[in-house]
């Protein structure tokens, strides 16, 4: 299993700023993706979670009306969508997949985003 985000980089204030995270070697639409953070200092948190059908999603209080989460289940992705971004937003994110028939959790390497003027 091979998760894979991309999209990270420097956006400022106010800015939005969209993540992928492309997923091989597994049966994709089994599988919840969630999206982590874990910025200097502090543990990782989760930002969100979409199920593996793409019905229902679930966020953070942090982010909540912020950030949305999305999945492509023919194309393996999934996508993390932040808009109004805040420097305490700056972390690495990761993305996760859980199978949801089982207890197999697998993580991608993170991509940085950093939130600065």
């Amino acid at each position: 299993v091979q998760l894979v985000e991309s999209g990270g980089g420097l956006v400022q204030p106010g800015g939005s700023l969209s993540l992928s995270c492309a997923a091989s070697g597994l049966t994709f639409r089994l599988y919840a993706m969630s999206w982590y953070r874990q910025a200097p200092g502090k543990e990782r948190e989760l930002v969100g979670t979409i199920t593996g059908g793409g019905g229902s999603t679930n966020y953070a209080d942090s982010v909540k009306g912020r950030c949305t989460i999305s999945r492509d289940n023919v194309k393996n992705l999934v996508h993390l969508q932040m808009n109004s971004l805040k420097p305490e937003d700056t972390a690495v994110y990761f993305c996760s997949a859980r199978f949801e028939l089982g207890s197999n959790v697998y993580w991608g390497q993170g991509t940085q985003v950093t939130v600065s003027s």
